[in-house]
């Protein structure tokens, strides 16, 4: 066998460099700052190299430590996930998942359905969790996330760009709509807004659905239903409360199953694609790939209801 580094000395390092300080190391580990230092001292003279500048009570990575970093992290992940599926009752599969709040129930659910009609013994680990997340530390094999930006470090594959398009119960439309030449006509109260939150800024707004249909209403938020998920929002459109910019990926079952109907056929992309990150080493582990396939399949296109193309 190859000779190894000393891991407890490499479980040191990668938590000082995970924490940026010494003294968070020592709190986590449950040793002194003392000991960690000299756990890091360890590690420097086995490999020859400064992993860390030192400034006072500030440590920085050093190129070789930045080098060795996520090689690290990944193997005690590995190391973790063995011992905790040893003491859940042995080696079997896991498959670990975390996803943005509105993308979970709508999207991912039915999904994963499908992958377990190919892996029925698969366990599953779905969490729900805002950007960012520690992907090594929290072992999960795949983060799917809303941009393309947040994890440099890790594989990235491009799922779906989204769109948004208008959509209403059937009812609603049959109760409100019939009267209105078009969506530019009905009353701002209907209109359901998405308050997608402070982070983000590219998801598109009534104003622009109009200006890509042509025309030029700005539906003021202050007087219709507003909802803090895009999930949400289509939920609300599906009870009759109004009209939705539903993300299309995610009104796909209710538009086929007939309980909401696209009142136009004009649509607009959001900001950024939806994507997946991994580890490197886990992107060709069969269910991974699997679920990754069936999250970029494309979702049909839809049949437009009776305000087609009417602004």
């Amino acid at each position: 066998m190859e000779k190894l580094p000393p891991l407890n000395a490499m479980r040191a390092f990668e938590v000082a460099a995970r924490a940026g300080s010494f003294t968070l190391a020592a709190g986590e580990l449950g040793v002194s700052s003392a000991a960690v230092s000299q756990q890091i001292r360890n590690l420097e003279d086995w490999f020859g190299k400064q992993l860390f500048m030192r400034n006072g009570n500030r440590i920085a990575l050093t190129d070789a430590g930045h080098a060795i970093y996520p090689q690290t992290a990944h193997a005690l992940g590995e190391i973790a996930a063995v011992g905790r599926r040893m003491l859940e009752g042995g080696l079997r599969t896991r498959l670990v998942v975390s996803v943005p709040f509105s993308l979970a129930e709508l999207w991912l659910a039915p999904r994963l359905a499908v992958l377990l009609d190919s892996f029925p013994q698969m366990a599953i680990d779905v969490r729900v969790e805002d950007d960012p997340v520690d992907v090594v530390r929290q072992n999960i094999d795949l983060r799917i996330s809303y941009g393309d930006y947040h994890y440099p470090a890790l594989k990235m594959m491009r799922l779906v760009h989204d769109e948004v398009l208008p959509v209403a119960s059937p009812d609603f439309w049959q109760r409100y709509g019939q009267g209105a030449a078009g969506l530019a006509d009905m009353h701002e109260s209907h209109f359901i807004h998405t308050n997608w939150g402070p982070n983000y800024a590219s998801h598109p707004s009534w104003a622009d659905w109009f200006a890509t249909a042509g025309g030029n209403r700005a539906p003021d938020p202050s007087h219709g239903r507003r909802v803090g998920l895009s999930s949400l929002a289509i939920g609300a459109a599906r009870l009759g409360l109004g009209i939705a910019l539903g993300q299309r990926i995610m009104a796909s079952a209710d538009l086929e199953a007939g309980r909401l109907i696209a009142l136009s056929s004009v649509s607009v992309r959001l900001g950024q694609p939806y994507c997946a990150f991994m580890l490197p080493a886990k992107a060709e582990r069969s269910d991974i790939a699997g679920l990754v396939e069936l999250l970029a399949s494309n979702p049909g296109r839809h049949r437009t209801g009776p305000a087609s193309g009417a602004v």
